[in-house]
């Protein structure tokens, strides 16, 4: 079988910092050659003219939440993989609270399995750290999992580890990075009986980021930060949601050097808790939406390199569980197909550069995670590539949205950026709202000893 050829012509290219117009040659699975100009060779080759386009590296998304298996009521690899590359996403790393749980290497290789067959994005995994499975931990081949997950502040699928011996340990005795959900649990549940009192189980829904506050993210968060000092651990803070936590963080080093990095993900950099009164449940996350002046605060860290990441966290439940009153409504929402565009919608309200959107969207993750040959594009790596249309108008309705739950908090919101093809591992996989039938993606493999 003859390997494929695919020309791109005339790209506005985005990579390390810079934007150029240049042709990119891709053989097979991987971009062979970027120039000014490139002729076709003889023989089958596909060409595609990008002319006006912006190609940009796929996005590699650090943190979501795919529901396979066991909570395939809401979503499952297949449905949210493609609505994944529809949103420019090409590679995803997937949390271990599923049902049952990713915390032992037989459940970790069934999502392996699950993916291979299904997936329409490269793929990788978190495994899960829970109160016992120390032993487990120690068995991982670090060249096969993206990481560990550790639940400090409980969330969707109680894997609550809350023995401070048992932290320590996890932290003292694994190179792989450790990626932390923090909240601290005592101040939530003494928030949350403070409201439960007042309100029953009705609380409005307003007073969640004042239940899940910025006192409980800030002492969950410093104390993992002091841990990982202690124990030379490799931490990462997932979703930080308030700008006193951005103090925490340093930008004096190369991110290459960091011992300690954080995220912030596209829910924390739109929506404030004045959207609680239209928006409600479905803008209920943990850690909740908090208020303006952190949203600007956590949008100047991701700026100035405090921040390292941009990720979704894409969390999707049915309708129906998101109408619930606010205790039994659960936390997360569905985002892979929409951040892309409205990171590009802050672009165009001057907030962040297309650059930066790279630079923490894709090459950065691929740094952190050490994710091999992804990420960027240069010749030799994967060809992850992903055009981008910034004035091309679109409003998210219901009959265009294509996560399995069906609904989306950007719901009315009209972007003027769309997402026109999405090549991964050199093979066309989605064009203007077409997915093609031919399966291109690989499980992610990492650069580690």
């Amino acid at each position: 079988m003859n390997e494929r050829v695919t020309l791109i012509k005339n790209a506005k290219v985005v990579n390390e910092g810079t934007i150029e117009t240049r042709d990119i040659l891709i053989e097979g699975e991987f971009i062979t050659k970027i120039a000014e100009s490139i002729s076709p060779k003889n023989g089958d080759v596909l060409i595609f003219d990008a002319e006006g386009q912006y190609v940009l590296p796929g996005m590699i998304d650090d943190q979501v939440h795919f529901r396979e298996p066991g909570l395939t009521h809401k979503a499952n690899i297949e449905t949210e993989s493609r609505a994944a590359i529809a949103g420019g996403i090409t590679s995803f790393i997937e949390m271990p609270n599923t049902v049952p749980q990713t915390t032992t290497i037989e459940k970790l290789n069934e999502k392996f399995a699950i993916a291979k067959a299904t997936s329409s994005a490269n793929y990788s995994f978190m495994f899960g750290g829970t109160n016992d499975n120390l032993e487990e931990i120690k068995k991982l081949d670090p060249k096969q999992v993206a990481g560990l997950k550790l639940f400090l502040g409980s969330s969707t699928g109680n894997m609550l580890v809350d023995n401070p011996e048992v932290i320590e340990a996890i932290f003292s005795s694994t190179d792989l990075l450790i990626s932390v959900h923090c909240e601290d649990e005592a101040t939530i549940k003494k928030n949350m009986d403070t409201y439960t009192e007042r309100y029953g189980d009705d609380i409005p829904m307003h007073f969640h980021p004042i239940i899940r506050s910025e006192e409980a993210c800030y002492l969950s968060s410093s104390k993992a930060i002091e841990l990982a000092k202690k124990t030379g651990a490799r931490l990462h803070v997932f979703h930080l949601s308030t700008g006193k936590e951005t103090a925490l963080f340093s930008n004096k080093i190369p991110l290459k050097d960091k011992k300690i990095t954080a995220e912030v993900c596209i829910h924390h950099l739109w929506f404030s808790d004045k959207d609680y009164e239209n928006k409600g449940a479905f803008i209920k996350w943990n850690p909740a939406v908090k208020t303006e002046s952190d949203r600007a605060q956590l949008l100047a860290a991701l700026l100035d390199d405090r921040i390292d990441v941009i990720a979704t966290d894409h969390a999707p439940h049915t309708l129906e569980e998101k109408e619930n009153v606010y205790t039994k409504a659960p936390s997360g929402g569905p985002l892979v197909q929409h951040a892309l565009p409205a990171l590009l919608e802050l672009h165009h309200r001057d907030k962040i550069s297309i650059e930066k959107i790279v630079e923490k969207a894709c090459h950065n993750p691929a740094i952190l995670f050490q994710v091999e040959k992804r990420g960027y594009i240069k010749e030799g790596y994967y060809a992850d590539l992903v055009f981008v249309d910034l004035n091309s108008p679109w409003t998210v309705k219901k009959d265009n949205i294509l996560y399995k739950c069906g609904w989306s908090p950007f719901e009315g919101t009209t972007f003027k950026s769309r997402i026109t093809h999405t090549f991964v591992n050199g093979g066309l996989a989605y064009k203007n709202f077409k997915f093609y039938e031919t399966k291109y993606a690989k499980q992610l493999t990492f650069d580690r000893k």
